[in-house]
């Protein structure tokens, strides 16, 4: 990050960045790329890609062979043991991933045995992987650091293997020579690059300690991944000033990381029905949820995208038909929570609109059971525009209003002055009033609301089947029964309904 910054200032357009540990290490996959989210708000005009780490790839398999080959001058294959030498990090899985490609390295290679070990944080050590490698009867061993370049780490790997052989006479110990600068990298980089720029970091989420219960890890699950300070890192210069930035934390890098913890309840607004509207935090809650309880409203789409295991309860919430009770949903949301697993109460529009999120923040507060609240694009403003309608614009409309129709006028129950709203020259959003329409048509014209005032309906924006249907406000009401106007449907009222 200290020279990320030098870049606009020299007039750069774009940049992309391809971890280069080998294998991807935890700041790779989570450091990194909110290094990047820190950049792209200092330098919102700078585009930024990201790459998946180099290893592990054949490529570089290929090279660590002709390494050990090299050190090996001449020798027989049959008869050499590798110990294959990694960085070491706080994460399993890093950490699995040089013992996978110790396995790759040793099929079909003819070597009498790859064993996997580290050079710091995690185990076996360098000693004790050629320990084992000793008492498995091996006479002649190559130590393959993998690492792309020089440092302190590969500097270790040396020394402790030149340690270990003056110990053991016996033995042949050697060390092959770091991956470092060669033709087969370069091409292994620009592969990186291709794919970055195509969107395509297939980032392996399967085994990661931040939402996979692992042995020994499971506590991790679910929280927000904070950077990794390497003891081994130099105190100085570049590296120092990467983690004085990350030292206040952030939140995971992975799409499915969003900070939500067991016994947490996300009450997330998913948009106004289309799959791709949700927001990006949201999405991220949905991926980390253990039970997500729904309502027809909700994106559905989304559901089948979760992943294996996931509780679904359907809330229904279907117009004139079966609907779970407030008090039902608020017990479901409290049960599981209680339980410790993750829960994530999925939405249409946005929570706070309409929505009843509120209501169940509440039900969950008093249970003391913590929530978080996401926010959604509402049908309100969403609707409208997928028709080409704004609900404001310049020399026409400079205030809308957004009004529940789910009562009618002169209902006991309606919060809503509705003389008042025929007396605006504004924007009026109805929601919820494909039953109650003509009645609040009549209302709206006898109060102010000149009878020819434009209305839209946009009924199952941005849906395949959606359709829109112009009348004036004194015809409004005849014209939506006659075409059967049904549920989720979104009324504009005032000029910019005839701007679409």
């Amino acid at each position: 990050p200290t020279r990320w910054p030098r870049w606009p200032a020299g007039g750069t357009a774009g940049s992309w960045r391809c971890p280069s540990s080998s294998p991807p290490p935890v700041t790779a996959r989570g450091d990194i790329p909110a290094a990047l989210a820190r950049e792209k708000q200092r330098f919102p005009g700078l585009g930024y890609a990201y790459g998946r780490p180099l290893g592990p790839h054949p490529l570089l398999h290929d090279i660590l062979a002709e390494r050990i080959d090299a050190a090996l001058a001449g020798a027989d294959r049959a008869g050499t043991w590798v110990a294959l030498i990694g960085r070491g990090s706080t994460d399993p899985d890093a950490n699995a991933e040089v013992a996978k490609v110790a396995r790759l390295l040793w099929e079909g290679r003819g070597y009498a045995g790859v064993e996997p070990g580290f050079v710091s944080l995690a185990e076996p050590s360098v000693p004790a992987v050629l320990e084992r490698l000793r008492r498995l009867g091996a006479r002649r061993i190559v130590v393959a650091p993998y690492f792309l370049f020089a440092g302190v780490l590969p500097d270790r790997i040396v020394a402790r293997s030149a340690e270990f052989a003056a110990a053991h006479p016996d033995l042949d110990v050697r060390v092959a020579d770091l991956i470092g600068d060669c033709d087969a990298l370069a091409d292994l980089v620009l592969e990186r690059h291709a794919e970055a720029l195509r969107g395509d970091i297939r980032m392996n989420c399967d085994t990661c300690a931040y939402r996979v219960a692992l042995p020994g890890f499971a506590d991790k699950v679910g929280r927000p991944q904070t950077p990794h300070d390497h003891p081994d890192d130099p105190v100085g210069g570049h590296h120092h000033h990467h983690h004085d930035h990350h030292h206040d934390g952030h939140a995971h890098a992975h799409q499915h990381d969003a900070g939500l913890r067991p016994g947490q309840v996300a009450v997330v607004g998913g948009g106004p029905g289309p799959d791709d509207l949700i927001t990006v935090r949201g999405k991220a809650l949905l991926d980390a949820a253990d039970v997500v309880v729904t309502d027809r409203l909700a994106p559905q789409g989304l559901l089948a995208r979760l992943r294996p295991g996931v509780q679904v309860v359907d809330a229904a919430k279907v117009p004139r038909g079966p609907s779970m009770t407030q008090d039902a949903i608020n017990d479901i949301l409290v049960t599981h929570a209680r339980a410790g697993r993750r829960v994530v109460r999925l939405k249409g529009g946005d929570p706070y609109v309409f929505g009843r999120g509120h209501e169940e923040v509440q039900a969950c507060a008093a249970a003391g059971v913590q929530t978080i609240v996401v926010p959604g694009v509402s049908s309100a403003v969403a609707a409208p525009a997928l028709a080409g309608v704004p609900v404001t614009h310049r020399g026409v409309a400079h205030e809308f209003t957004v009004v529940s129709g789910h009562l009618p006028p002169g209902h006991p129950g309606s919060l809503v002055d509705w003389p008042a709203l025929g007396r605006t020259r504004g924007t009026l959003v109805l929601l919820m009033a494909v039953d109650t329409i003509a009645k609040i048509a009549a209302v709206l014209v006898e109060h102010g609301r000149a009878p020819d005032t434009p209305v839209l309906a946009v009924q199952d924006a941005g849906h395949p089947t959606q359709r829109t249907l112009a009348a004036r406000l004194d015809e409004i009401g005849a014209l939506a029964t006659r075409e059967d106007v049904g549920p989720p449907a979104v009324f504009v009222v005032g000029p910019v309904a005839a701007l679409g």
